[in-house]
């Protein structure tokens, strides 16, 4: 299991594959998780694997995900993206 941390924010994620990375956001809006790949029509992530560095993550505070950290209230889908941006930077993917 992996984690990238920032102050009280903590995002669980995971990486698969090698190659132009890829970053795969599991669907289910808020409730978005890791675990909803196997329940998606396709899992990208084993889909795609053998061509790219396939990274997904879960969204902060999401009910089946592991990550956690307060939300900032008035601005919660851009803390989501602050989430996947300092992911990226922690992991060394400039573009």
């Amino acid at each position: 299991m992996a984690f990238y941390e920032k102050g009280p924010v903590r995002i669980h994620y995971q990486e698969a594959g090698s190659g132009f990375p890829l970053f795969v956001i599991p669907g289910g809006g808020q409730n978005s998780s890791i675990g909803f790949m196997d329940r998606a029509p396709f899992n990208a992530t084993d889909e795609f694997k053998d061509e790219y560095r396939c990274i997904t993550a879960d969204l902060r505070n999401a009910p089946s995900g592991q990550s956690s950290g307060p939300l900032e209230i008035d601005r919660p889908w851009n803390s989501y993206a602050d989430d996947h941006l300092g992911l990226m930077d922690h992991l060394g993917i400039r573009r």
